[in-house]
């Protein structure tokens, strides 16, 4: 039993590589200002109650650079990845029956589209971009931050990949293990206000 646990764990990570080649890709971009034509807020500067809907740091850079490194990561993995047996093994589906590189790229934007309500939440309460908050409503950002990409990710991950309860376990489990590391690392690299 643990060996068929060990390797649905290890090919759902398989299966979310291309969130991490999109958030290279963002951070990338946000570190030597690349497509600084697309930092124009979301929102377009609106606000509800006089507060921005999602915040200045909400742009559509994030969605579109998410959406291409995750395309490129997908398109790895499905043509050059797919062809080493040991590669091969760890993938919860056949890739090369899987749809093209467009597919990455909508499994990166609706993962980054997807923080868009926790954000829009953080407004509403006065908590700036970036910001965090204390006492068990912070407790409860905190855990929100690290998986809202999730949703998104599974809602278009599903149509190709059955979202057992054990792969959606284990997400849950990896990206709430290794948000926190990208963000300390995003922080480290001047890529984010706050290491939280």
């Amino acid at each position: 039993m643990l060996p068929e646990i060990g390797r649905e764990l290890a090919g759902t990570l398989y299966l979310l590589l291309p969130l991490a080649g999109g958030a290279l890709a963002h951070a990338a971009c946000m570190k030597w200002g690349w497509l600084a034509f697309l930092t124009r807020p979301i929102d377009g500067g609106r606000t509800l109650g006089g507060r921005p809907l999602f915040g200045r740091s909400k742009t559509w850079r994030g969605p579109i650079t998410v959406a291409a490194g995750s395309a490129a990561t997908y398109a790895l993995q499905r043509h050059l990845l797919h062809g080493m047996p040991v590669v091969a093994e760890l993938e919860l589906v056949d890739y090369a029956s899987l749809p093209g590189w467009w597919l990455g790229a909508l499994l990166g934007a609706a993962a980054e589209l997807t923080e868009l309500p926790n954000s829009f939440t953080k407004r509403r309460l006065g908590i700036a971009p970036g910001g965090t908050d204390r006492g068990p409503r912070g407790a409860l950002f905190f855990l929100w931050d690290q998986v809202d990409v999730l949703l998104g990710f599974w809602l278009v991950a599903a149509t190709v990949v059955p979202p057992t309860p054990l792969r959606l376990a284990g997400s849950l489990i990896l990206v709430a293990a290794f948000h926190p590391l990208l963000t300390v690392l995003g922080y480290v690299l001047g890529v984010r206000p706050t290491a939280r």
